[in-house]
């Protein structure tokens, strides 16, 4: 931390941003269920000192320790599968007291540091197949202990985003085109396999997702209920939505006289605050509000895209586009699965959907982002 900054090169905007979306989500979790309100501002607060506090500190320096970080984080991912809570035949989180930890969440800031300290390490190396190998498989073991939780969507937009930073790093095309060349018939082979009897790749709840997305008036009743309802809220709310918290049934004479009751009311679409966050804000301040929550997410994934642009060095580089590829990545899959314009997985909303863990996750990694800023050529 004893690196001199210009405080000229601090993306103040970002920042601001960043805080005004977050205080934007607590508002929207506030609507769905109060009773979460409480953990998310302790959540957007402790994420604030942790932005500003990794901003600070050289990330280079941290690379010094990415091994540790590394071990920590298998660590982290083991005791949750030996120890953790069962949530839904799931387990995912870590119990302390009466807070969670998902460790999954560390997990992605972790693995973009670990990856971008990787492709510096071998710049020169990343057409070599026995390189990548070797960063394959030690990418694949952080992977399968999400996998075996089972958390396959954390998995995937883990996947992505790392690829995302090889790409970046210098892959060789070939090895791209290979690539496609084996996954696109093996992807077919897998969506074939899993609707065969008794196939053992996914659970059976995995197998219905994706059926329903596949066949959705078949599943309109069971798997797909929660999606379709989602659409509704969404279109209901119109151009400028229903209003936050809006849920009056005024009588008069005995007789309902105003009705302006929300999805959010008749339970119709579970846990609104995590997964379907965007399911509100499409109901309560419709297509404007829609428009503005995308446009903060996108001008944060542009902003990281520009200090990686203008980044002192390859990992900076690579770290600035790791953060972006999260926030697009899963604010994408989460926008598609409340449209259902993707299959229903369970991914947050950056920054808005309730998790305290991801949202100090997500702050810390900005925070990353912030001093590859401070650290910027130009």
């Amino acid at each position: 931390m004893n690196r001199k900054y210009h405080i000229s090169n601090y993306s103040f905007l970002l920042v601001l941003t960043i805080l005004g979306t977050g205080m934007m989500g607590i508002m929207y979790i506030n609507s769905a269920n109060p009773a979460y309100t409480n953990k998310q501002i302790l959540g957007l607060c402790l994420g604030t000192v942790a932005m500003i506090f990794v901003s600070l500190i050289d990330y280079n320096k941290l690379f010094h320790y990415i091994w540790f970080f590394y071990g920590f984080n298998l660590l982290l991912l083991l005791a949750v599968l030996l120890v953790g809570k069962t949530v839904g035949g799931a387990k995912r989180w870590l119990g302390f007291g009466g807070f969670s930890l998902q460790a999954s969440e560390v997990s992605k800031i972790v693995m973009i540091l670990f990856v971008s300290y990787f492709i510096r390490e071998h710049e020169d190396e990343m057409d070599e197949l026995k390189v990548l190998m070797k960063l394959a498989l030690l990418c694949a073991i952080p992977l399968l202990l999400i996998v075996k939780e089972p958390d396959l969507s954390t998995t995937l937009d883990i996947v992505f985003i790392l690829c995302g930073i090889i790409f970046v790093g210098g892959m060789n095309m070939k090895y791209v085109r290979n690539v496609l060349i084996v996954a696109v018939p093996l992807f077919i082979v897998f969506m074939i396999y899993i609707q065969t009897p008794n196939q053992i790749l996914l659970k059976d709840y995995q197998v219905n997702r994706i059926m329903s997305f596949l066949e959705p008036e078949k599943y309109s009743n069971t798997t797909g209920f929660q999606q379709d309802n989602s659409i509704m809220a969404i279109g209901s709310g119109q151009l400028f939505g229903k209003g936050l918290n809006n849920n009056t049934i005024s009588e008069s004479n005995n007789t309902i006289s105003d009705i302006n009751i929300t999805v959010k009311d008749t339970k119709l679409v579970s846990e609104q605050q995590t997964d379907f966050i965007f399911s509100v804000i499409g109901e309560e301040k419709g297509f404007v509000g829609c428009v503005i929550t995308i446009g903060l997410l996108c001008f944060i994934v542009i902003q990281c895209i520009l200090i990686g642009n203008r980044a002192g060095d390859l990992a900076g580089r690579l770290i600035a586009v790791g953060v972006a590829g999260l926030i697009c990545f899963q604010s994408f899959i989460n926008i598609g699965v409340a449209t259902a314009i993707l299959p229903n997985t369970g991914l947050p909303l950056p920054f808005i959907s309730y998790g305290p863990t991801s949202l100090v996750c997500n702050m810390a990694g900005m925070g990353l982002v912030l001093n590859v800023g401070l650290q910027r050529r130009y």
